[in-house]
């Protein structure tokens, strides 16, 4: 049995692993999809001091209190940023690290240094009345819909979980100066329809930092697949447990 803790990205909350959580489960293994602090059943605690820095510490205090070992720890998004961070801090729970259709950070490096579109997101609160929220990017027409979801029921199910953003979380740096983080596998899974314009993706080293061969899987679907497609997210994430 594996322990897998998926992590969702910005906006959305542990809701969005619905479809997924019941097929690693029933797989045998002990699945976590905890929603980070602003969002789902946390959306109370939202405010403008919740930072990057605020989920990481909800995902390692997690692992930590429940003792959670040989962690597959999936980060979908923004929570590219989480996972990094949270395996810099305890890196010997940490048994794989997935980047789902993620931002892959250096150390000391914001979401604005990897994406930098995400500063016109920000420019645009800062605008608002409220400055320090970040509302959901907006839906498009087909293939880039609601976050890559089309389907006019699922998109009506994924506007229930949607919450702002704080500014914070795109500011503040990812940590990774432990060197013991550099030993943990990764795999990363691009979801390759419908990819926004002014979002390109990081070309993935040939080598990992382990040494390792890079491990990269595609899934012909938009970029929220833990919705569009639970199944075969399922099939790639059980080859890792």
């Amino acid at each position: 049995m594996s322990t897998y803790l998926l992590v969702h990205g910005a906006w959305h909350s542990g809701q969005c692993w619905e479809r997924v959580v019941p097929l690693l489960a029933s797989a045998g293994h002990r699945v976590v999809a905890p929603s980070l602090t602003g969002h789902g059943d946390k959306a109370h605690l939202l405010g403008p001091e919740v930072g990057l820095d605020t989920h990481v510490d909800d995902i390692v205090r997690l692992i930590t209190e429940a003792d959670l070992t040989d962690v597959i720890l999936v980060g979908h998004s923004y929570a590219g940023l989480v996972i990094s961070s949270a395996a810099n801090r305890i890196p010997d729970r940490i048994a794989h690290l997935v980047y789902l259709d993620a931002m892959v950070p250096r150390d000391g490096e914001s979401a604005v240094d990897v994406h930098p579109v995400t500063q016109d997101l920000i420019d645009r609160a800062a605008e608002s009345e409220v400055g320090w929220r970040v509302p959901p990017m907006p839906e498009l027409p087909p293939p880039l819909g609601l976050f890559g979801v089309t389907d006019p029921a699922d998109v009506a199910w994924l506007r229930t979980m949607l919450s702002d953003q704080p500014v914070l979380c795109l500011r503040q740096p990812v940590r990774l100066d432990n060197p013991a983080v550099r030993t943990i596998p990764r795999t990363h899974v691009h979801c390759v329809v419908g990819v926004p314009e002014g979002i390109e993706r990081r070309p993935v080293p040939a080598i990992q930092p382990n040494g390792s061969p890079a491990q990269v899987w595609e899934l012909e679907t938009g970029h929220d697949c833990m919705i569009t497609m639970p199944a075969e997210l399922t099939e790639l994430l059980l080859k890792l447990g």
